[in-house]
């Protein structure tokens, strides 16, 4: 397909690698490696899990579109918001 129009957003793959890589200090620092170098467990465990949490739900609040048909479909939903 050659549509220059199917394109995954730059916020999209934000967000996705934020989740990427909350989700990779969250199993690290379970298995004992943390990215985040902090001394006391506690507080790993809380700034792990918060940061876990807020880029879940900022990550996947919006519509991430990555397949050729869902980003038309997005396209399709803006042209329908702008003639509102």
């Amino acid at each position: 397909m050659n549509d220059t129009h199917c394109k995954i957003s730059a916020a999209t793959l934000a967000r996705t690698a934020a989740l990427a890589l909350a989700l990779t200090n969250q199993v690290l620092s379970a298995c004992g490696k943390p990215m985040l170098p902090i001394e006391s467990a506690t507080v790993e465990q809380l700034v792990t899990t918060g940061l876990t949490v807020t880029a879940a739900l900022v990550g996947w609040w919006k519509n991430n579109s990555f397949t050729p048909e869902a980003i038309k479909a997005d396209g399709y939903l803006e042209q329908l918001r702008e003639k509102q």
